[in-house]
């Protein structure tokens, strides 16, 4: 990658972060007297985006933010006032400049179509919603000047001389509404870069009503033939307006009327989705990349010293073994020394392994931010008032499972807003205050990260749901399913209760991929709701993809490692407390209640496992408020394992998350606790149909 190529980069990860700063300041920005302090936040942002965009070429960047820019510039002064459809407009164009910043990210071309739309949109603003036909028969009839086209060829050593280029473009900036093209053709390899010389040049359009030759003139005056060439080429004066241009409008003498863009159909979408994966197919995938904040690089600096003085210290000490002899004295002293240093070596290691993962993690801000624009679009779309309220937005979380957590918490707070709050109506009349809330919650529990979507809404009517089943064929007419069990088919695929399919809900895809995309970051989903109340989705993951807690088991020569996270206790198992149904299921009475055993050797067809229940162990596990107890032989241990995908080396087996390589150089598999118990729940009850 070349240096220009480095800055390019560069500059489209700022402007992915400038627009972040300006959605979140559009969202907050209240109607009426425009706040000074979040519209020039706001403005800096797309000022920024359009002065990098001109440096490296993307003329169309840089001539969408001008319209933006102006239309910021204006309630910032203080002409304009903030309405909703400004509002609106501004963050129709963010999407635009978000989704243009993509494209050329993957060196795509641009949708200029849907860039036209929303620039008309921001101009029919500027200008009015409507132009009386005299004024734009004024406008078609005058001779009004068009663009002054300036090129700058400064001679190569320019920045000796005192003079800066970026000091002439605030110049003419301050006369006139300025953009720039950069031409980099001349710009060596970076082994012949000069950062004292300047290799590029550059052609600038200059718009306004009081430019004049003189006038830019006079900005050149130091360099113009001593320091660099200018051309300047005068605008043609037949040249009209944009806002001129229909003119069938004119003829017809009717207002002109600049409609807002509708949203996408879920077709399109579906389409632009597939057209992006196949465009992934055809382009390399460009490396992601991370910032990490500078503590943590000093702590990963200061282990690695640690681990170099630990190897030094045991080198040591097997000189030292050579030197002293053989007698048993000597031994059991350096034995001792040696296993002193290996227990630092143990500690260094771990501490290690855990700041590098560290570096990894990233606040679930990184995923919750996206959540405002979702609420504002969906509300506005569905008339409904909602509160977005955000816990815990520093808790830290691996940055891959924070990129595939994003979609999933979408969907969850778009159900939540679609089917759970209420119409203001409704709400009213039930007692409520009519503008609902949705709250998102991220904290710690146990080795765990939980993150909770929290609504006020009217709750998930079980019988609603059961009769939708029925209707479907999920299950039976005659079913015996418990409240909890007839809420979770929510999950179940291609299920739905919406009464009319949009681009919202009702399609039948939805929840189903929710619980499958959490269930592959090794995490679980499940809901409580309460009619009237409202209803709490909870997501459940790991701290980490990589690196899991185990608990070793054999079961016959094989060794199975369960996630130290899902075991509740080991217990020896009592023949007095089983009791067996069906002659195929069979319980264990657990102090005040009964959990199903799971027999592991025959789930994984283990021939010299232990067959005797009272001659192993019964390792009870929990995962979503169910629990089972798990028979093993016996019980190896607990270590840190490394988890290796299975299905992507090797293929998908029931029942197991993954595999890991123990410390002698076998391979043991992980058990998907959450898989486990959900099949063995399906198998135990023929109310539910397979999906």
């Amino acid at each position: 990658m070349d240096m220009m190529e480095t800055f390019r980069q560069t500059y489209l990860e700022e402007s992915f972060e400038g627009l972040d700063i300006m959605e979140s300041g559009l969202l907050n920005l209240p109607p009426g007297v425009p706040d000074n302090e979040k519209i020039n936040e706001i403005f800096r942002a797309a000022h920024s985006i359009k002065g990098g965009s001109g440096t490296f070429g993307f003329t169309e960047i840089a001539g969408f933010t001008h319209v933006l820019e102006t239309l910021l510039d204006e309630m910032r002064d203080g002409s304009r006032e903030v309405t909703q459809d400004s509002v609106d407009a501004m963050l129709a164009a963010v999407d635009v400049l978000r989704d243009m910043l993509e494209k050329l990210k993957e060196h795509e071309p641009i949708d200029e179509e849907r860039a036209a739309s929303v620039q008309q949109w921001m101009e029919s603003i500027l200008g009015g919603d409507a132009v009386a036909e005299e004024e734009i028969q004024d406008v078609a009839q005058a001779p009004v000047g068009g663009a002054w086209i300036i090129d700058i060829i400064p001679d190569i050593e320019l920045l000796q001389t005192g003079n800066e280029p970026i000091r002439i473009f605030r110049e003419l900036e301050s006369i006139g509404n300025l953009s720039v093209q950069v031409n980099i053709e001349k710009m060596p390899e970076i082994q012949a870069f000069n950062p004292e010389h300047i290799y590029l040049s550059w052609r600038m359009t200059l718009e306004g009503e009081n430019v004049t030759e003189d006038a830019i003139r006079e900005v050149f005056e130091w360099i113009d033939g001593d320091g660099a060439q200018i051309h300047i080429t005068p605008p043609t004066v037949a040249t009209l307006p944009v806002a001129a241009e229909p003119v069938a409008v004119v003829e017809a003498a009717k207002p002109v009327a600049v409609a807002k863009p509708s949203a996408p159909s879920a077709t399109k979408v579906d389409a632009d989705k597939a057209k992006s994966a196949k465009s992934a197919d055809k382009a390399p995938k460009a490396e992601g990349s991370i910032r990490v904040d500078l503590s943590k690089i000093d702590q990963l600096v200061n282990l690695v010293g640690e681990l170099v003085i630990t190897q030094s210290m045991l080198s040591q000490f097997g000189e030292q073994a050579e030197q002293e002899g053989s007698d048993a004295e000597s031994k059991s002293d350096w034995v001792d020394k040696l296993k002193e240093g290996l227990t630092h070596l143990e500690r260094h290691t771990r501490e290690l392994q855990e700041s590098v993962m560290n570096i990894r993690m990233l606040p679930v801000s990184f995923a919750f931010n996206r959540m405002p624009r979702i609420v504002h679009d969906v509300s506005q779309k569905l008339g409904k008032k909602i509160d977005l309220v955000m816990e815990g937005e520093g808790t830290e979380l691996d940055k891959t499972m924070l990129e595939q957590l994003t979609d999933p918490l979408v969907h969850i707070v778009r159900n939540s807003i679609d089917h759970g709050i209420e119409n203001p109506e409704k709400r009213l009349a039930a007692g409520k205050p009519e503008t609902g809330t949705v709250k998102m919650a991220a904290f710690h529990q146990g080795g765990n990260i939980l993150i909770q979507i929290t609504d006020d809404g009217a709750g998930i009517d079980p019988e609603r749901i059961a009769s939708k089943a029925i209707e479907k064929g999920v299950i039976e007419e005659d079913h015996h399913l418990t409240r909890e069990e007839i809420i979770d088919l929510i999950f179940h695929p291609g299920f739905s209760t919406a009464d009319a399919i949009s681009d919202i809900s009702g399609r039948g895809v939805g929840m189903d991929v929710v619980r499958r995309n959490i269930k592959s970051l090794g995490g679980s989903v499940d809901v409580k709701t309460e009619m009237g109340v409202g209803s709490v989705f909870t997501i459940r993951l790991p701290l980490t993809l990589a690196i899991l807690d185990g608990q070793l088991c054999s079961v016959g020569s094989q060794t199975y490692v369960i996630p130290l996270v899902s075991i509740i206790e080991s217990i020896q198992v009592d023949k007095k407390l089983i009791k067996g149904i069906a002659g195929e299921t069979e319980l264990y009475k657990l102090r005040d209640s009964y959990i199903p055993v799971i027999r592991l050797h025959k789930k994984m067809a283990i021939d010299d496992a232990q067959q005797d229940l009272e001659k192993g162990l019964l390792v009870v596990i929990e995962d979503g408020g169910q629990r089972a107890g798990i028979f093993v032989d016996d019980l190896l241990g607990q270590q840190q394992v490394v988890i290796k995908s299975l299905e992507s080396n090797f293929m998908k087996i029931d029942s197991v998350a993954g595999a890991t390589i123990l410390g002698d150089g076998r391979v043991s598999l992980i058990l998907d606790v959450t898989e486990t118990l959900a099949n063995h729940h399906k198998g135990s009850n023929p109310q539910l149909h397979a999906a």
